[in-house]
């Protein structure tokens, strides 16, 4: 018996994008947000937005969009299970790199800038070298603690099957360490000059590196400098390809061939809970650098980039840090479905010190679920083909490569750190920094929905978060996106007495809880309290609910039809009983009503301002 093909769009006529947009259009139409001569192209470009490196997202896509480019993978199977370590007690590091390792991580991450290079020998106690893959991340000691790591290597007899040594001379510039004994700030470098005079036993190490331990790599490309700087995507991707290749200049110029150069790099990428922008990412990435491998004639797989995906420093927060199991969870997925070789996922509590062993086990346990019982990794490449991942894959590449491009015009990596990447990526932070304040960019937790009864875990001192080790003021800034709104949130939670603001509630339940609660979560996002008048439309009973509440700043809220009513008499009553300052919940001029509070305002001034009301010195 043959089974007919099930035809699920039988009956309905096809669609285009012109009728979508030409439906869209006149939705928008009656909303007001186009206007009634406006073209059917206009709906798809008021609803497209922009990301911050100039790339648009449209809101829908076809076939049309899907780029004439190759696609770049990675090798099918699970990703490699990498954990980071940054306690500064050897022992206390040992026993959890080994409870990592008994419980589903497969390689280690060591942070070396609290414990030093000399302790080394003692977490890796019990570690099979020759199985487990090690990382090392020693900031400004990196030679020294690549040298410790050899010899522990040659001691034991062991060849490890991965890792690397962690030397990236333009990551330490980056962070400021040209200032270190030995090296001359004023000298220019120039494009093949990556290496500090005090890191020139680096290009010894990886020669010995090359001749004695060919699956260890030595040199890391680490772009999460550049993301916790602010800076955008394709930014990120730019600068790291510009690295790459002055290190690939570097080591071609010691001696290496092109293959054995490509080979003794690894990139490193911030994952974030915009899965959609990291799986492009890494896939731009992809692309990128088997270009540029292509153009140096590095063959077949040898210009595979290796890349290391870290859930984003930048997205945690302080303030209801158990959201960050959310946010880690979407950027795990991200930097799996984008193929990274391997992933780190932060603990959630990493803002608050150094994480505590369950942080740890939900951390990598986060990735062993997403592995093992959603099956991230069986599919190769799983999100090729779609129309919308390979645009913004292509439109990313495009915008990196642009970047690359005058990266290299400037005089190479090396050269652009004076003056050329930091100012870009201020200007990015900037305007990042922007859409936080005005809450286009939503922090949950923080600047929407935030709980002011929260009670915090504790957490010992310490480099939690990857990238927060010492550094310089010359070096390029670390910012999280939250620290704005937490700063207030510390300074209200410091006073003797919560400060509070007066919502003034005209009307009816049903009309002013909108805006009330509106109202109260912004004012919470920094840490104040809100107290209510009850329904109700009497001036003066407000004013004498306003007056026992005890504090000089009230907002109105309710309708834009009651406003109309009653906003200017309840402002007159709420000047008479003491008010400093009267805000309103919604937009519209009255007299009496000093500033508004809406959608998009900007929610940061907002705070600040009320603070300076409430007499709270900042």
């Amino acid at each position: 018996m043959t089974v007919p093909p099930l035809e699920v769009a039988a009956g309905f006529p096809p669609g285009t994008r012109e009728k979508w947009r030409t439906l869209a259009l006149g939705v928008l139409r009656k909303s007001g947000v186009l206007a009634d001569d406006a073209a059917p192209a206009a709906a798809e470009e008021a609803l497209s937005s922009t990301t911050y490196d100039g790339v648009t997202v449209a809101p829908l896509h076809d076939a049309s969009d899907l780029p004439d480019a190759p696609r770049v993978v990675r090798p099918a199977g699970p990703w490699d299970v990498r954990q980071r370590h940054a306690h500064p007690d050897p022992a206390v590091t040992r026993e959890a790199v080994l409870a990592d390792l008994e419980n589903g991580v497969t390689s280690i991450w060591l942070d070396l800038t609290s414990l030093g290079p000399e302790a080394l020998p003692r977490v890796l106690d019990g570690v099979y070298l020759d199985l487990a893959p090690v990382v090392l991340d020693a900031g400004d000691r990196a030679a020294e603690a690549a040298t410790a790591f050899l010899d522990l290597l040659a001691e034991r007899g062991v060849t490890p099957p991965g890792g690397n040594l962690g030397i990236d001379p333009l990551g330490a510039r980056a962070r400021g360490a040209g200032t270190s004994p030995g090296f001359d700030p004023a000298r220019r470098p120039s494009p093949t000059d990556v290496f500090p005079r005090a890191s020139d036993g680096a290009k010894e190490l990886l020669l010995r590196c090359v001749r004695d331990f060919p699956a260890l790599r030595t040199f890391v490309v680490d772009a999460l400098l550049y993301h916790d700087a602010g800076g955008g995507d394709a930014e990120e991707l730019g600068c790291s390809i510009a690295t790459g290749v002055a290190y690939l200049r570097t080591m071609t110029d010691a001696g290496l061939s092109v293959e054995q150069a490509l080979g003794q790099l690894e990139f490193r990428y911030a994952a974030t809970a915009d899965q959609f922008l990291t799986i492009a990412k890494l896939r731009a990435a992809r692309r990128l650098w088997a270009r540029v491998a292509e153009v140096v004639g590095g063959p077949g797989a040898l210009g595979r980039q290796l890349q290391h995906a870290v859930t984003s420093s930048a997205m945690m927060t302080a303030r209801d840090p158990w959201v960050n199991m959310l946010r880690t969870t979407l950027a795990c997925f991200g930097a799996g479905a984008g193929g990274a070789d391997a992933v780190t996922v932060q603990p959630f509590d990493a803002v608050l010190g150094l994480p505590d062993a369950f942080a740890r086990r939900i951390a990598r346990n986060t990735q062993s679920l997403l592995l093992e019982e959603a099956g991230v990794a069986r599919v190769l490449d799983p999100a090729g083909g779609s129309w919308y991942v390979e645009r913004l894959t292509a439109d990313l590449a495009e915008r990196a490569w642009a970047w690359f491009q005058e990266i290299e015009r400037a005089g190479g990596m090396a050269v652009a750190l004076e003056r050329l990447v930091p100012e870009r990526l201020a200007a990015t932070r900037a305007r990042r920094a922007d859409g936080v304040a005005h809450r286009r960019d939503p922090i949950t937790g923080v600047s929407e929905f935030p709980n002011l009864t929260e009670k915090l875990p504790e957490r010992e001192p310490g480099p939690g978060l990857a990238g927060t080790g010492a550094i310089s003021e010359e070096g390029l800034p670390r910012i999280r996106y939250a620290e704005e709104f937490e700063a207030l949130r510390d300074l209200a939670d410091a006073q003797d007495e919560r400060p509070t603001v007066f919502l003034a509630t005209i009307g009816p339940v049903a009309v002013h809880t909108a805006r009330a609660s509106f109202a109260a979560n912004l004012f919470a996002a920094g840490g104040v309290a809100t107290v209510t008048s009850g329904p109700g439309t009497d001036a003066e009973a407000i004013a004498a609910a306003f007056h026992d509440a005890g504090t000089p700043v009230a907002c109105l809220c309710s309708s834009d039809r009651l406003y109309g009513e009653h906003a200017e008499a309840v402002a007159a009553a709420l000047r008479e009983a003491g008010a400093r300052r009267v805000w309103l919940a919604g937009k519209g001029e009255y007299e009496g009503v000093d500033d508004r509070v809406y959608a998009g305002c900007d929610a940061l001034g907002v705070l600040r301002t009320t603070f300076d009301d409430l007499g709270v010195s900042r």
